[in-house]
């Protein structure tokens, strides 16, 4: 006779980690900077053709701004949105307001084009305060924001956060930055500890956070793992770095000199940060930036590169 047995207990497999890449690594950045960069369509066609499956959106106006203009052109590369950046001056009460409004217009675009899955990223001004700009990869205590200025900050992103969260259904991840007031790891911290957790997560850009002085990011990933629910892969140059900080360059000639290098040609140790995002459930999204001015470098040749990086360490 056969025996019964009873069946095992089902378990949920853990979603795979997907890859996207971003119009920052086409050069179409936040800041204004002078320079031709490509259009939308070319930078889109290129990400699909160098093989990964999302987009962020880039500053409000490279994509189309019409929902469902948005919606085919995506369709039409079967590209998945993922988020959009929306940088706001945290450390301005008066600033906020505006900030505010694009923060739940992008959202709300995103919304009606893609669902609730992507992230709104917000940010500090970065690249706006002289001496932050001028100082980025190398600020030290004191060129931080006194301890009592925290908790103004926190409410104003949480405030953000809130409006995004009531009006789209979106949810906001904070994004770490070079040439901000959120760069190094006591920042973060201090970032993290004003905000609420129900309403802010984190962006981890694995660049970034190179810049700003960190060493340590699987200690960062365990500690606030539950903060964590997006994530930038970018590589930082040791050696440009060094340059940096020995020829007192500002943030913008840190990245012509390409201080965000190529995957795996810098010091960032992703086969450490791929492991403990696996070990931990990580199922968002890592999105590839490589961040460049306009028309700076051969953009889609990086990005295959980047990709076949990730390729053969176990991302498909």
């Amino acid at each position: 006779m056969f025996k019964l047995t009873a069946n095992p207990p089902m378990t949920k497999p853990i979603p795979p980690i997907r890859i996207a890449n971003a119009p920052c690594s086409w050069g179409a950045l936040e800041f204004g900077l002078p320079g031709e960069t490509l259009g939308y369509a070319q930078v889109l066609n290129e990400i699909r053709e160098t093989g990964y499956a999302g987009t962020e959106l880039g500053d409000w106006g490279f994509m189309p701004a019409e929902p469902a203009a948005l919606r085919r052109e995506l369709a039409a590369r079967q590209l998945e949105l993922v988020g959009a950046f929306v940088p706001v001056a945290f450390t301005q009460e008066e600033a906020c307001a505006e900030g505010e409004t694009r923060a739940v217009q992008t959202a709300r675009l995103m919304a009606e084009a893609a669902g609730t899955a992507p992230f709104l990223v917000l940010a500090d001004d970065n690249g706006k305060d002289p001496t932050r700009t001028r100082l980025a990869g190398r600020v030290t205590p004191e060129h931080s924001l006194p301890p009592e200025a925290w908790t103004a900050y926190g409410e104003r992103v949480n405030r953000i956060a809130h409006a995004v969260r009531r009006e789209t259904g979106l949810r906001c991840a904070f994004h770490h930055h070079g040439a901000g007031y959120v760069e190094a790891p006591g920042e973060i911290e201090a970032l993290l500890a004003s905000t609420d957790p129900a309403l802010v997560g984190l962006c981890f850009d694995t660049g970034h956070y190179r810049l700003g002085g960190g060493a340590a990011p699987v200690e960062l990933l365990r500690r606030y793992r539950e903060r964590v629910w997006h994530v930038h892969f970018k590589d930082c140059s040791p050696v440009i770095h060094e340059q940096s900080r020995q020829n007192g360059w500002d943030y913008f000639e840190s990245i012509r000199r390409g201080i965000f290098c190529e995957l795996g040609r810098g010091d960032v140790p992703f086969a450490a940060i791929l492991e403990e995002l696996r070990q931990t459930g990580y199922h968002g999204w890592i999105v590839v930036e490589q961040d460049v001015l306009p028309g700076m470098g051969s953009p889609k040749e990086c990005a295959r590169r980047n990709r076949e990086f990730l390729t053969r360490r176990g991302c498909a």
